[in-house]
């Protein structure tokens, strides 16, 4: 596993709408692999492995944009208010640390309130930059921000902010390296805006016009203390979508994916999610339908700044799309 490098992806900036540091540190990674890359009107970044003739334009996808906040208002002694840029619960944030495009760091914190017992809404959530006055904020409003969590290992295990999606986009950047010659056209596409409308891979599918598409993207799990029954664990292999709450995973690509963990002895679990969804539920409704699955990394603590995975499912993960692509 390449630790340096899954660590610079989940540290790079990157909320939705504003992908670009990301975006060009993984261009610079994929551009010497692939046969050609470019970024689509909307920002996404697309690399093509070309295959050998006369077969199928298949998309692979990883969103580049990870959860963050952006600011609504500065108060006269230069306190920031925030709105939610994808998914996120107030009790995991408060205490933690955002970074601001310009490299500017704020404190989220709490305000006083009159019953402590009861978990903080996001508008009683503020973040503090150090500032005097509004005059004196550093930031404006429209301002977006991303949560601050380095990455550490620990034993088998990955806690980093921002492993949804950016473990990802490594699955797919190694998958491109280890690609062999292949009939198919691979479209490895690192979208935009998934956390907030996925519309960053409806319009790359759109434009594509494939064959066959599948997300790569992290799922939960039900192997923590209470939580929701669910059939995926940690350290049990990657997850093969059957449906989450946006899409039902269209059975000739989940068969496909079945059969390749199968052939190669890659151990596999059957994932339905009750809540949420991925790239996958935007690309198959494209054009005419487009069928669409997805791979999924389990992952403890999604949508906090200290999410969790094992290294054996994500290496498990590459080994399945090499296998899928590469049969042989």
């Amino acid at each position: 596993m390449n630790l340096e490098l899954l660590t610079q992806l989940t540290q790079a900036f990157g909320p939705p709408g504003h992908e670009e540091e990301i975006r060009a540190i993984i261009r610079d990674i994929v551009s010497p692999l692939a046969d050609s890359v470019w970024v689509d009107p909307l920002g996404s970044l697309v690399a093509l492995k070309k295959g050998t003739g006369g077969g199928k334009k298949i998309i692979l996808a990883a969103h580049m944009d990870e959860i963050g906040v952006m600011v609504t208002y500065v108060e006269e002694k230069g306190f920031l208010r925030f709105t939610r840029m994808g998914g996120i619960n107030p009790l995991t944030h408060v205490g933690g640390r955002v970074r601001f495009a310009d490299g500017t760091v704020g404190v989220i914190s709490v305000e006083r309130r009159e019953d402590f017992s009861k978990v903080p809404t996001l508008e009683q959530l503020y973040i503090d930059v150090g500032a005097t006055s509004r005059e004196d904020a550093p930031v404006k409003v429209g301002a977006p921000a991303a949560f601050m969590r380095p990455l550490v290992q620990q034993g088998r295990r990955i806690i980093s902010k921002t492993l949804d999606d950016r473990v990802g986009c490594y699955v797919l950047i190694e998958v491109l390296r280890q690609m062999q010659a292949i009939a198919d056209d691979i479209y490895f596409v690192f979208s935009v805006q998934e956390e907030v409308t996925l519309s960053g891979a409806r319009t790359s599918a759109y434009k594509i016009d494939p064959d066959m598409a599948v997300a790569v993207d992290v799922t939960g799990t039900g192997d923590t203390p209470k939580a929701l029954p669910m059939a995926v664990e940690m350290g049990k292999g990657p997850a093969i979508k059957i449906q989450d709450s946006g899409m039902i995973a269209h059975p000739a690509v989940r068969d496909w994916l079945i059969a390749a963990a199968e052939r190669a002895g890659i151990p596999y679990q059957r994932e339905i999610l009750l809540g949420g969804s991925t790239d996958a539920a935007a690309m198959q409704l494209v054009r005419g339908g487009v069928p669409s699955g997805c791979v999924s990394i389990p992952c403890r603590y999604i949508h906090s700044p200290s999410e969790m995975i094992d290294i054996e499912d994500l290496e498990q993960t590459i080994h399945l799309l090499v296998t899928a692509f590469n049969p042989a």
